[in-house]
């Protein structure tokens, strides 16, 4: 009886609670306007257009900006201007990207191409050396049980590359229709980028004027939480990618692994997802180094455990540190629920977005306890 009588009495505080009642006021508003809004869309189809068209732009020029803002700090502790920092900055990068494209690409080009070609082959060795280790009879089983044929999807999978690569390298028609986008990307960043770089202490105050003076101080901490979660994330993912694949390639050779370029740049490219990327990544090289020999295999997996190992034990406590405070089992759904809604670029974004929403929600639930009477204060 006591403890209805305590629902009863709280059930009255949050409806005599002016503050509470108008919170969910707003709350059905803003549902309501949802509603409504989805029943127009068409209206804003202009809006999708423009988002679609600057949202890798302005991807791209976050990517940038959070990794090369600490080198021009690092540069004005030297009494270097901003400026001249930037334009050093440019022109260094410019000089590493010209150094890829004339000796990383054609060679990363000629090994795409050529284990493309040879996937059939190593699909097809894979298979009789697996049917070998298990015996046939429980391969067929196994085959029948999942429903699918080794065969059929092997000869999909690689008519489906060769028609991408074919489609990537020399199709003039495809160049066309991503010409506009590439040339907007290509002038578009390196300006928005200059400028932000440039004018960084000066972008906060301004965004915060538009706010009401009492909601400014709150805001500019949940900006500085989201700040310091999106730039951790950002530079520790991609700097851990990069040593990750270098390590590889470096890895690979000494073993003497066919196509480690590619193999290693695959690596390097699927660690910016956490925990499922590398397990992605790893298929590629097995089935290589499967074909190639036993001992091989071997070997690989030897670079691949003692790359792990380094990578979990080194870079990731000191590169990324523990500032994101996510538990790996909810990054792994969150991946997951992101890939199937949005796709690839899900994937990629998943984690610092949900790290934003995180942010968000917890202030929020920081403002919702102070101002509603119904959570005791802890000491």
């Amino acid at each position: 009886m006591s403890g209805s009588r305590l629902w009863t009495e709280r059930l009255k505080f949050m409806l005599m609670n002016q503050r509470l009642l108008s919170f969910l006021i707003v709350l059905l508003l803003i549902g309501l306007n949802i509603m409504i809004l989805g029943k127009i869309s068409f209206v804003f189809h202009p809006f999708k257009v423009l988002l679609e068209t600057i949202f890798l732009p302005l991807i791209l020029t976050g990517v940038a900006f959070y990794l090369l803002n600490p080198i021009v700090e690092a540069l004005e502790k030297y009494r270097i201007k901003r400026a001249y920092s930037i334009l050093i900055l440019y022109l260094l990068v410019a000089g590493i990207l010209t150094l890829i494209i004339i000796t990383v690409i054609p060679l990363l080009k000629e090994q795409i191409i050529s284990l493309i070609d040879s996937f059939p082959y190593f699909s097809s060795e894979a298979q009789l050396q697996f049917e070998q280790l298990i015996g046939s009879k429980y391969f067929n089983q196994i085959q029948q049980t999942l429903g699918f044929d080794s065969s059929s999807l092997t000869s999909a999978i690689s008519d489906y590359a060769s028609g991408f690569m074919n489609n990537a390298w020399t199709s003039i028609g495809g160049l066309v229709s991503k010409v506009t986008e590439t040339v907007l990307t290509i002038i578009v960043v390196p300006l928005i980028l200059f400028y932000l770089l440039k004018d960084r202490r000066e972008l906060t105050p301004y965004i915060l004027s538009f706010l009401p003076t009492r909601l400014r101080d709150r805001s500019y901490a949940v900006m500085l939480e989201m700040n310091h979660q999106i730039s951790s994330y950002i530079r520790g993912q991609i700097i851990d990618s990069c040593c990750v694949g270098l390590l590889l390639y470096i890895g690979y050779l000494i073993i003497g692994l066919d196509y480690s370029l590619v193999l290693a740049v695959i690596a390097s490219c699927t660690s910016v997802v956490p925990y499922l990327g590398p397990a992605i990544a790893i298929f590629p090289a097995l089935i290589v180094a499967m074909v190639t020999s036993p001992m091989m295999l071997l070997k690989m997996v030897i670079v691949w455990t003692v790359v792990q190992v380094v990578e979990g034990k080194v870079f990731t406590p000191q590169i990324m540190g523990k500032t994101m405070h996510i538990h790996p089992i909810t990054i792994i759904f969150v991946i997951l629920t992101a890939g199937k809604m949005f796709g690839i670029l899900g994937i990629i974004l998943a984690v610092p977005g949900y790290a934003i929403l995180k942010v968000i929600t917890t202030h929020l639930f920081r403002w919702f306890k102070a101002k509603s009477g119904l959570y005791e204060e802890t000491k």
